[in-house]
């Protein structure tokens, strides 16, 4: 079996850098992507849906020293959904993505693509999209 999560979004605030015990990198952030249409009514609807991001290693080391809120990122890794009862007795969600590729696309009023990290890194591969080709 074979699963692959791509997905593009900006950053809800800054990267968390961390250390395991035996010393390896990791950074942790919050990316929301936002869905927009046009419902049977003509009313016009969005949805945001946030991931939980984990980096490790050197993609974690990049992308706590380049990513900050509101930068525009594409993240390619394996997602796990979780869900649990908060304090409150609420039922509540989460989609957490590990990733395998960060690709930094662009910060606030920023186009184009910014440093690689990740599986691709240093490949010279582009990723031909500017923030207008985004639905939000």
């Amino acid at each position: 079996m074979y699963q692959k999560t791509v997905v593009i979004g900006h950053l809800g605030k800054d990267p968390e850098m961390r250390y395991t015990p035996s010393g390896v990198p990791v950074t942790s952030f919050n990316i929301a992507t936002t869905r927009k249409w046009t419902n049977a009514n003509g009313e016009q609807q969005e949805k945001t849906t946030w991931f939980r991001v984990t980096c490790w290693r050197k993609t974690a080391e990049l992308a706590a020293q380049y990513l900050q809120k509101g930068r525009l990122v594409l993240v390619e890794g394996d997602i796990e959904a979780s869900a649990w009862t908060d304090k409150e007795g609420a039922a509540r969600a989460s989609l957490e993505l590990t990733a395998t590729t960060v690709k930094f696309l662009g910060g606030r009023g920023e186009g184009g693509e910014g440093v690689h990290a990740g599986a691709n890194a240093g490949s010279g591969e582009g990723f031909p999209v500017s923030e207008d080709d985004i639905p939000f």
